[in-house]
Protein backbone atom coordinates (compact mmCIF):
# COMPACT_ATOMS: atom_id res chain seq x y z
CA UNK A 1 0.00 0.00 0.00
CA UNK A 2 1.41 3.41 -0.97
CA UNK A 3 2.07 6.02 1.67
CA UNK A 4 -0.13 9.12 1.61
CA UNK A 5 1.42 11.91 -0.45
CA UNK A 6 2.98 14.81 1.41
CA UNK A 7 0.40 17.52 2.24
CA UNK A 8 0.41 20.33 -0.34
CA UNK A 9 1.84 23.63 0.87
CA UNK A 10 -0.69 25.92 2.54
CA UNK A 11 -1.68 28.82 0.24
CA UNK A 12 -0.57 32.25 1.36
CA UNK A 13 -1.66 35.79 0.55
CA UNK A 14 0.89 36.08 -2.26
CA UNK A 15 -0.28 32.94 -4.05
CA UNK A 16 -3.91 33.94 -3.62
CA UNK A 17 -3.16 37.38 -5.11
CA UNK A 18 -1.46 35.71 -8.08
CA UNK A 19 -4.53 33.51 -8.54
CA UNK A 20 -6.77 36.59 -8.44
CA UNK A 21 -4.69 38.38 -11.08
CA UNK A 22 -4.64 35.31 -13.30
CA UNK A 23 -8.43 35.00 -13.08
CA UNK A 24 -9.02 38.70 -13.75
CA UNK A 25 -6.73 38.57 -16.78
CA UNK A 26 -9.18 36.11 -18.34
CA UNK A 27 -12.59 36.97 -16.91
CA UNK A 28 -14.64 39.96 -15.83
CA UNK A 29 -16.14 39.35 -12.43
CA UNK A 30 -17.71 40.96 -9.38
CA UNK A 31 -16.36 41.31 -5.86
CA UNK A 32 -18.43 38.33 -4.81
CA UNK A 33 -17.31 36.37 -7.86
CA UNK A 34 -13.61 36.94 -7.11
CA UNK A 35 -14.15 36.05 -3.47
CA UNK A 36 -15.77 32.77 -4.55
CA UNK A 37 -12.88 32.00 -6.92
CA UNK A 38 -10.35 32.39 -4.11
CA UNK A 39 -12.52 30.50 -1.65
CA UNK A 40 -12.76 27.58 -4.09
CA UNK A 41 -8.97 27.62 -4.38
CA UNK A 42 -8.71 27.23 -0.62
CA UNK A 43 -11.29 24.46 -0.63
CA UNK A 44 -9.43 22.56 -3.35
CA UNK A 45 -6.28 22.84 -1.28
CA UNK A 46 -8.26 21.51 1.70
CA UNK A 47 -9.41 18.45 -0.26
CA UNK A 48 -5.84 17.65 -1.35
CA UNK A 49 -4.55 18.19 2.18
CA UNK A 50 -7.24 15.91 3.58
CA UNK A 51 -6.32 13.17 1.10
CA UNK A 52 -2.70 13.57 2.25
CA UNK A 53 -3.77 12.92 5.84
CA UNK A 54 -3.81 16.43 7.31
CA UNK A 55 -6.37 16.59 10.15
CA UNK A 56 -9.60 18.39 9.25
CA UNK A 57 -9.28 20.78 12.18
CA UNK A 58 -5.85 21.90 10.90
CA UNK A 59 -7.29 22.38 7.41
CA UNK A 60 -10.23 24.45 8.64
CA UNK A 61 -7.94 26.51 10.86
CA UNK A 62 -5.61 27.27 7.95
CA UNK A 63 -8.54 28.24 5.71
CA UNK A 64 -10.06 30.46 8.39
CA UNK A 65 -6.73 32.21 8.90
CA UNK A 66 -6.60 33.08 5.17
CA UNK A 67 -10.09 34.56 4.86
CA UNK A 68 -8.96 38.06 5.91
CA UNK A 69 -6.31 37.85 3.16
CA UNK A 70 -9.06 37.12 0.62
CA UNK A 71 -11.02 40.16 1.80
CA UNK A 72 -7.88 42.28 1.46
CA UNK A 73 -7.15 41.00 -2.04
CA UNK A 74 -10.71 41.68 -3.21
CA UNK A 75 -10.57 45.19 -1.73
CA UNK A 76 -7.19 45.78 -3.39
CA UNK A 77 -8.42 44.61 -6.80
CA UNK A 78 -11.46 46.86 -6.44
CA UNK A 79 -9.29 49.86 -5.53
CA UNK A 80 -7.13 49.17 -8.59
CA UNK A 81 -10.23 49.08 -10.80
CA UNK A 82 -9.62 45.45 -11.79
CA UNK A 83 -12.92 44.58 -10.14
CA UNK A 84 -15.76 47.01 -10.86
CA UNK A 85 -19.24 45.81 -9.96
CA UNK A 86 -20.91 48.79 -11.63
CA UNK A 87 -18.96 48.39 -14.87
CA UNK A 88 -19.54 44.64 -14.85
CA UNK A 89 -23.27 45.20 -14.35
CA UNK A 90 -23.56 47.74 -17.19
CA UNK A 91 -21.67 45.54 -19.62
CA UNK A 92 -23.50 42.36 -18.66
CA UNK A 93 -26.91 44.09 -18.77
CA UNK A 94 -26.31 45.26 -22.34
CA UNK A 95 -24.93 41.92 -23.55
CA UNK A 96 -27.66 39.82 -21.93
CA UNK A 97 -30.38 42.04 -23.37
CA UNK A 98 -28.88 41.59 -26.84
CA UNK A 99 -29.15 37.82 -26.39
CA UNK A 100 -32.86 37.97 -25.57
CA UNK A 101 -32.93 38.34 -21.78
CA UNK A 102 -35.63 40.50 -20.22
CA UNK A 103 -34.87 43.30 -17.78
CA UNK A 104 -36.26 41.14 -14.98
CA UNK A 105 -34.01 38.24 -15.98
CA UNK A 106 -30.98 40.55 -16.13
CA UNK A 107 -31.79 41.86 -12.65
CA UNK A 108 -31.93 38.31 -11.30
CA UNK A 109 -28.67 37.38 -13.04
CA UNK A 110 -26.79 40.36 -11.61
CA UNK A 111 -28.20 39.82 -8.12
CA UNK A 112 -27.02 36.23 -8.31
CA UNK A 113 -23.55 37.53 -9.16
CA UNK A 114 -23.54 39.51 -5.92
CA UNK A 115 -24.16 42.98 -7.36
CA UNK A 116 -26.11 45.07 -4.86
CA UNK A 117 -29.61 46.27 -5.70
CA UNK A 118 -28.73 49.96 -6.15
CA UNK A 119 -25.82 49.15 -8.47
CA UNK A 120 -28.06 46.85 -10.51
CA UNK A 121 -30.71 49.55 -10.84
CA UNK A 122 -28.18 52.19 -11.88
CA UNK A 123 -26.56 49.82 -14.39
CA UNK A 124 -29.88 48.95 -15.99
CA UNK A 125 -30.87 52.60 -16.18
CA UNK A 126 -27.52 53.49 -17.78
CA UNK A 127 -27.51 50.59 -20.23
CA UNK A 128 -31.17 50.18 -21.08
CA UNK A 129 -32.87 53.39 -19.94
CA UNK A 130 -35.00 54.04 -16.89
CA UNK A 131 -37.95 51.69 -16.59
CA UNK A 132 -40.49 54.36 -17.56
CA UNK A 133 -38.49 55.67 -20.54
CA UNK A 134 -39.27 54.84 -24.15
CA UNK A 135 -35.67 53.66 -24.57
CA UNK A 136 -36.21 51.05 -21.86
CA UNK A 137 -39.32 49.77 -23.58
CA UNK A 138 -37.50 49.62 -26.92
CA UNK A 139 -34.70 47.60 -25.32
CA UNK A 140 -37.22 45.23 -23.72
CA UNK A 141 -39.09 44.84 -26.98
CA UNK A 142 -35.85 44.14 -28.87
CA UNK A 143 -34.84 41.52 -26.29
CA UNK A 144 -38.25 39.86 -26.63
CA UNK A 145 -37.85 39.85 -30.42
CA UNK A 146 -34.47 38.12 -30.07
CA UNK A 147 -36.12 35.49 -27.90
CA UNK A 148 -38.92 35.11 -30.46
CA UNK A 149 -36.39 34.58 -33.24
CA UNK A 150 -34.54 31.96 -31.19
CA UNK A 151 -37.76 30.11 -30.42
CA UNK A 152 -39.35 30.65 -33.86
CA UNK A 153 -42.34 32.48 -32.41
CA UNK A 154 -44.61 35.22 -33.72
CA UNK A 155 -43.06 36.98 -36.72
CA UNK A 156 -40.32 34.35 -36.87
CA UNK A 157 -42.59 31.32 -36.94
CA UNK A 158 -41.83 28.98 -39.83
CA UNK A 159 -44.51 29.26 -42.53
CA UNK A 160 -44.85 25.49 -42.75
CA UNK A 161 -45.72 25.17 -39.07
CA UNK A 162 -49.24 25.36 -37.68
CA UNK A 163 -50.07 28.37 -35.52
CA UNK A 164 -49.00 27.89 -31.92
CA UNK A 165 -51.44 28.04 -29.03
CA UNK A 166 -51.46 31.80 -28.14
CA UNK A 167 -51.57 31.13 -24.39
CA UNK A 168 -48.69 28.70 -24.64
CA UNK A 169 -46.69 31.22 -26.65
CA UNK A 170 -47.40 34.00 -24.15
CA UNK A 171 -46.27 31.61 -21.44
CA UNK A 172 -42.85 31.33 -23.08
CA UNK A 173 -42.40 35.09 -22.79
CA UNK A 174 -43.77 35.20 -19.24
CA UNK A 175 -41.34 32.51 -18.07
CA UNK A 176 -38.52 34.59 -19.48
CA UNK A 177 -39.61 37.70 -17.58
CA UNK A 178 -41.41 39.64 -20.30
CA UNK A 179 -44.71 41.39 -19.67
CA UNK A 180 -47.83 40.40 -21.56
CA UNK A 181 -48.02 43.69 -23.46
CA UNK A 182 -44.43 43.34 -24.70
CA UNK A 183 -45.09 39.74 -25.71
CA UNK A 184 -48.25 40.73 -27.55
CA UNK A 185 -46.43 43.52 -29.37
CA UNK A 186 -43.89 40.97 -30.58
CA UNK A 187 -46.54 38.51 -31.71
CA UNK A 188 -48.40 41.22 -33.63
CA UNK A 189 -45.31 42.55 -35.40
CA UNK A 190 -44.53 42.27 -39.10
CA UNK A 191 -41.47 40.02 -39.76
CA UNK A 192 -39.53 42.73 -41.61
CA UNK A 193 -40.11 45.28 -38.86
CA UNK A 194 -39.12 42.71 -36.23
CA UNK A 195 -35.82 42.00 -37.98
CA UNK A 196 -35.15 45.71 -38.49
CA UNK A 197 -35.72 46.43 -34.80
CA UNK A 198 -33.27 43.72 -33.75
CA UNK A 199 -30.61 45.03 -36.15
CA UNK A 200 -31.15 48.62 -34.98
CA UNK A 201 -30.88 47.67 -31.31
CA UNK A 202 -27.75 45.58 -31.74
CA UNK A 203 -26.05 48.41 -33.63
CA UNK A 204 -26.43 50.87 -30.76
Amino acid sequence: MEDNPAPPPVPDAASLREAALAHLARFATTEQGLRQVLDRRLRRWGVRASHAGLPNEDIESAIAALRPAIDGIVASMTDLGAVDDAGFARSRAASLTRTGRSRRAVEAHLANKGVDQNTVRDALNDSLGERSDSSAREAELAAALVLARKRRLGPFQRPDREDDDPLKTLGVFARNGFSRDVAQSVLDMDPDEAEDRIIAFRSL
